[in-house]
């Protein structure tokens, strides 16, 4: 029986997507751009945010650093957090289920550690967890295994397969299958397309819709 899990936040634990998938788009509203954002929107997908904003400067020819976009972003989901975000149906209980289990949990996130805390203690579950680890942490995004590695490290994991790792994105399931962790997929409505993908990869599903 796994006793090591690692859990995606945004999409897996709360349901914050629709307000990542929009953050951009939020801000570039706010300073007057209302372009189709559809093609740059999957040009980023895959990146870490400061390469995503990088992206965006550049497409859009923003007067404007990253550093400096990204803490605007990034107060904007703090409100989010703060105001409209919550856990997903069911995932308290499935968690105090796991603590009583002695299974040991962190969270490894593309998102910054302070919103991470801030969104995790203001629902109640940042006490179930070890450690929170960002993408940022480890100067390397999803697409590689890095965060895992170092996370499973920190939970004192000698082995990927010894290791859950619930990921709601299909790009993230991927790389911790490929890694040779196990896989549990989460159903999120923004990842929808790739729900297939991630059942054939995953040795287990949850479907945590309220």
């Amino acid at each position: 029986m796994i006793k090591t899990v690692i859990f995606d936040m945004d999409g897996t634990l709360v349901d914050s997507m629709p307000y990542w998938d929009g953050i951009f788009r939020e801000y570039l509203e706010s300073v007057g751009i209302r372009e189709d954002l559809t093609e740059a929107m999957d040009a980023i997908r895959p990146k870490m945010l400061q390469e995503s904003t990088a992206y965006m400067i550049d497409r859009f020819h923003l007067d404007i650093t990253v550093e400096e976009m990204i803490a605007k972003m990034n107060g904007l989901m703090e409100q989010h957090y703060l105001q409209h975000i919550g856990l997903k149906k069911g995932v308290k209980e499935y968690l105090e289920e796991l603590r009583c289990r002695g299974v040991k949990m962190c969270v490894a996130s593309a998102t910054k550690p302070e919103l991470m805390r801030l969104c995790l203690e203001k629902l109640g579950g940042l006490d179930y967890f070890e450690f929170v680890l960002s993408c940022e942490d480890v100067g390397e995004g999803k697409n590689k295994p890095t965060v895992y590695y170092v996370a499973s490290e920190k939970l004192g994991a000698e082995k990927a397969e010894d290791v859950a790792v619930y990921e709601d994105s299909y790009f993230a399931a991927l790389t911790a299958y490929k890694a040779g962790f196990y896989v549990v997929g989460i159903y999120d409505n923004c990842a929808k397309d790739h729900w297939e993908d991630i059942k054939k990869m995953a040795g287990e599903c949850l479907d945590w819709r309220g």
